[in-house]
């Protein structure tokens, strides 16, 4: 059940920038925050109790709760800022308390790593922090500034073929790096 409402909340948050300019038109804001608090709180009651996730979680029902509470259709495009500040936060404190969040995710295939690839799993982990940092500026800066449709164009699909283009840049160097040591 758990994996269910993880998946629900994933495709949620692909789905959410396309919901909110097509949907803005037929469902209210209070509407759309039942749906997705209903998810996180799903989401606490059913999965790990991990104390990151939980504080994501809190954080993101709060959200919803202020959502339905003023049932503000610019509140909406909020969503994908608060995403990226909540990665960014859980992927510096990663830093900061350790291990980097992408050495937590690389000792998950192999647990025993060698020092150059904690180097290296460090410095990776800093990228995307970089990364969701920019993603959230340029995504505050369109909830500010720009038309709905350039939101959405952004948030629903330029973000995460940055995103997917991270990954596999960091992917070729990874396999370069293999090869060398």
């Amino acid at each position: 059940m758990s994996r269910l409402i993880g998946l629900g909340l994933l495709l949620a948050g692909l789905l959410y920038p396309f919901a909110v300019h097509f949907g803005m038109a037929h469902f209210a804001p209070w509407q759309f925050a039942l749906l997705l608090g209903g998810l996180w709180l799903a989401r606490v009651l059913t999965g790990e109790r991990r104390p990151g996730i939980l504080w994501i979680a809190g954080v993101a029902l709060v959200f919803c709760a202020l959502l339905a509470l003023f049932n503000s259709p610019a509140l909406l495009r909020w969503y994908p800022v608060l995403i990226s500040s909540l990665m960014l936060s859980l992927f510096g404190v990663s830093l900061k308390f350790g291990p980097p969040m992408v050495e937590r995710l690389a000792r998950l295939r192999e647990p025993v790593l060698p020092d150059s690839a904690i180097r290296y799993t460090r410095q990776v982990t800093q990228v995307w922090c970089l990364f969701f940092m920019l993603n959230g500026l340029i995504a505050a800066s369109l909830t500010l500034w720009a038309p709905l449709s350039w939101w959405t164009l952004y948030n629903g699909l330029i973000a995460y073929g940055l995103m997917g283009l991270l990954f596999a840049i960091e992917w070729l160097i990874r396999q370069k790096v293999r090869g060398q040591a």
